[in-house]
């Protein structure tokens, strides 16, 4: 409560920190089937095979990761990951 004549100071309220997306990790590729372990190691998810069809990217549902078909412009990502496939981990192999 105030006494007459003080006056309430309000301290300035700081304004909202941004807050920020993480965008899925791009992966440049050579095959239309890939591989995705979520690349963590032990703290990635299940070994899963995608196959891009006539797509020329897929998505992992496990980790959001774009697998794009090298040749094909992408801008987010120019590397090429050769950890994302594992040509004698295939049947064709």
């Amino acid at each position: 409560m105030l006494n007459e004549g003080q006056t309430q100071t309000m301290s300035p309220v700081p304004p909202p920190a941004p807050t920020t997306v993480e965008t899925p990790e791009v992966i440049l590729v050579s095959e239309h089937r890939v591989m995705c372990d979520g690349g963590g190691g032990a703290l990635g998810h299940p070994r899963v095979y995608l196959e891009m069809g006539e797509a020329h990217f897929v998505e992992c549902g496990y980790c959001d990761r774009r697998f794009v078909l090298a040749g094909h412009e992408h801008r987010e990502d120019e590397r090429l990951d050769p950890a994302a496939y594992d040509p004698g981990d295939t049947p064709e192999a």
